[in-house]
């Protein structure tokens, strides 16, 4: 059985040193034998950043050679074109958290504007959320604020020193604005609200089925570990989560969820194995018959 496999990457397929561990100590990289070591897949300014088990990278690539596999992450462009991901290149890639479909390697635009039209109709200006936020923030706790792909904000914090209100009383001022508020560790995100995983996922669906590359009552598998998965997790006909990260923390679920035994870098590992083992399942679409209608879809 073919299956459309939509997989967010950090804390869910790829992990940093400290990420990897349960215990959050930094992984042995040069510890063990050499066929155990943990594989890097992303160098950033000259230093290994980001790994796979050796297991998770022989499975990433043989399940990229079986299926489609879309990997849908909230990375720009820029930032996903840094991961040595096995399987690559792929056809399908959703970054900017489904702001940008790559086709090939190559900017979607179409999608892009309509994504934008939309934008423009539902949330507040990018410029008064930022302006709104430099005066919530200061340097006591805030070691960076970015603005990302035109499109979203994000800060990166010391939570020691966070203070304890601040993501609901910002939260409470973006909500009727069109916006929401995320924090992934010392990451916090505010996003559009029509920015969404599963908007972009529906359309490379659709295109897939168009192409012929997928059945339409093809299932869509997917994992992931943060809020801003919850949308994708909750659209596809099956999925998984590890027994780590933000929606772990929060108990979140949703009818038929797996969640893994293992947290780090080994719940990277059970995810692939969970994914190979759905693809033996004959279980078919119950969701997206016979195809989705994606708010967005633009030819």
């Amino acid at each position: 059985m073919r299956a459309l496999i939509a997989t967010d990457l950090d804390r869910t397929m790829i992990y940093s040193s400290a990420a990897a561990s349960p215990a959050g100590r930094a992984l042995g990289l040069h510890s063990g034998e050499p066929g155990s070591r943990p594989v890097c897949v992303e160098i950033y300014r000259d230093a290994p950043l980001s790994f796979m088990t050796p297991a998770a990278v022989d499975a990433l690539t043989a399940l990229a050679a079986r299926t489609p596999v879309v990997p849908v992450t909230t990375r720009t462009r820029e930032q996903f074109e840094r991961i040595d991901l096995p399987g690559s290149p792929f056809e399908y890639a959703v970054v900017s958290n489904g702001g940008r479909i790559l086709h090939h390697g190559e900017d979607d635009v179409a999608w892009r504007r309509a994504l934008e039209r939309r934008l423009a109709a539902e949330s507040a200006p990018l410029e008064q959320l930022h302006a709104d936020l430099l005066g919530r923030i200061d340097d006591s706790w805030v070691s960076s604020m970015r603005i990302a792909d035109d499109l979203f904000a994000y800060l990166v914090v010391d939570g020691d020193r966070q203070p304890a209100d601040f993501v609901t009383d910002w939260q409470a001022w973006c909500a009727p604005r069109g916006w929401s508020v995320s924090q992934q560790g010392r990451k916090i995100y505010a996003m559009p609200v029509g920015v969404t995983k599963s908007a972009a996922i529906a359309q490379v669906r659709r295109r897939l089925i168009d192409d012929g590359a997928l059945d339409a009552d093809a299932p869509i598998l997917a994992a992931g570990d943060g809020r801003l998965d919850a949308d994708l997790l909750v659209y596809a006909d099956h999925a998984i989560r590890p027994c780590h990260g933000e929606l772990d923390e929060a108990g979140w679920t949703t009818p038929g969820l797996a969640v893994t035994a293992h947290a780090g870098i080994a719940a990277g590992e059970e995810i692939l194995g969970w994914f190979a083992g759905r693809l033996s399942d004959n279980t078919r679409s119950s969701k997206h018959s016979p195809v989705p209608d994606p708010a967005l879809a633009e030819k």
